[in-house]
Formats: structure tokens, C-alpha cells, sequence
């Protein structure tokens, strides 16, 4: 195996083992991160706006 197989396969595995230990953590995590990639995508939005 080279080393982006390891890498990945332990990513997934800690992932799987957060998710499973601690599910309100986890989601709360998922929550933050959708809210920040939401906010932005609005500021993306808001210059290309503010341009034309």
C-alpha cells in the first residue's frame, strides 16, 4: 500500500470512530463547517454583486 491508501483508510477510520463516539460532537462539527461554507458562498455571492 503506498502512503495516500494509509492515509485515506485512517482518515475514514477516525472519522467512522468520532462519528460512532460521539454523535452530537460530531454533528455539531458538520453544522459548523456547512454554516461556515455557507457564509462563504454569501460573501462569494455578495462581491460578484457588488461588481456588476
Amino acid at each position: 500500500m503506498n502512503a495516500k491508501k494509509i492515509g485515506i483508510i485512517a482518515g475514514v477510520a477516525f472519522a467512522l470512530f468520532f462519528v460512532i463516539s460521539q454523535p452530537q460532537g460530531s454533528a455539531d462539527l458538520v453544522l459548523s463547517i456547512l454554516t461556515i461554507l455557507g457564509d462563504a458562498a454569501a460573501s462569494v455571492v455578495q462581491f460578484i454583486r457588488a461588481l456588476f
